[in-house]
């Protein structure tokens, strides 16, 4: 790990440093990791079981739900795992080609999680506020075109930002400050122009959020004027629904922007503080996800009991 100059050596190999004030507590530190990871799997495949067992809940948006389950589990295992090994072996060592992979995986899925928000909301506007041509708009075709631009856009985007970052040469420290290859960790250890990959950063954020989030913005928007044309009991709780989905998507959306562009914008977040909210941004929404949309939701809360009791039934026979 020692400094190394000149232009003609690149690490091949980092050692991730992410909480460097507590780096003599990490295995206890992997604790509440354990247990917050245990409920993410837990909860969002649960979710997922639900939603697969029954016929009546195979509609359009909670199959994007079940989606959002899915990616969560996806984007948490491609991260917290190694880093509890890291925690327990008290060094966390990756190669180049490993952290261009996790930083693919991570950030393409976190692209996709921001799609299916989107599209959830926009299947909310449509069901509210345009009832009557609901299943003429929300179809299999448009499923298919969803997912065309879904891979188009993250995987287009996101190889670009790794291709660029890949590119560079890292020849001075190989401490990568942070628990996974953040893609704005990995390219301030590059010894050369940077200019490219901060403005590939950019635009990730400008197309992650600036997008999605204005068109999440708008459909709320319209949903909140119909609603407001509702009796009283009814915009209550579309209020306080919308409200909780808001809530969490604002928290995805602004930790992620924060973390993002701590480098690019040069604001000075202590490492440690910096870590956790790159671990909060992958870790919140994936363990409130199956709350919010699921266990709030009435038929998806109708769905657990339903699944519930029908395993008892079936061991009450077997033991028959």
């Amino acid at each position: 790990m020692d400094p190394l100059q000149g232009r003609n050596f690149s690490h091949s190999s980092f050692v991730f440093l992410g909480f460097p004030e507590l780096s003599r507590h990490l295995r206890l530190l992997s604790l509440p990791f354990s247990v917050s990871y245990g409920c993410v799997l837990l909860g969002n495949l649960l979710l997922v079981h639900v939603v697969r067992s029954l016929a009546n809940l195979h509609s359009p948006m909670y199959l994007l739900i079940s989606a959002l389950c899915l990616v969560d589990v996806l984007v948490v295992t491609a991260i917290i795992p190694r880093m509890l090994v890291g925690f327990f072996l008290e060094r966390d060592e990756i190669s180049l080609a490993g952290c261009l992979l996790q930083m693919f995986v991570a950030h393409f899925l976190s692209s996709l999680e921001s799609t299916l928000l989107l599209a959830m909301a926009l299947d909310r506007y449509v069901a509210i506020c345009r009832p009557l041509h609901y299943s003429d708009i929300i179809n299999s075709s448009m499923a298919v075109k969803l997912c065309v631009f879904t891979l188009l856009r993250s995987g287009s985007i996101m190889l670009s930002l790794v291709a660029l970052a890949g590119s560079l040469s890292f020849c001075s420290s190989n401490v990568i400050l942070h628990c996974y290859c953040d893609h704005m960790a990995l390219v301030s250890l590059a010894c050369g122009d940077t200019q490219r990959s901060n403005a590939m950063g950019l635009v990730v954020i400008g197309c992650f959020v600036g997008m999605d989030i204005s068109l999440i913005f708008f459909s709320y928007v319209k949903i909140l004027q119909a609603v407001l044309r509702t009796p009283d009991g009814d915009r209550w709780k579309a209020f306080h629904t919308c409200g909780t989905h808001l809530m969490v998507m604002m928290c995805f959306y602004f930790v992620g922007s924060v973390t993002f562009l701590s480098h690019n914008l040069h604001i000075p977040i202590p490492t440690t503080a910096n870590t956790f909210m790159g671990l909060v941004y992958i870790l919140l929404p994936a363990t409130i996800n199956p709350v919010i949309y699921g266990v709030r939701t009435k038929e998806i809360r109708n769905g657990f009991y339903r699944v519930f009791q029908i395993k008892v039934k079936d061991n009450m026979a077997v033991n028959v």
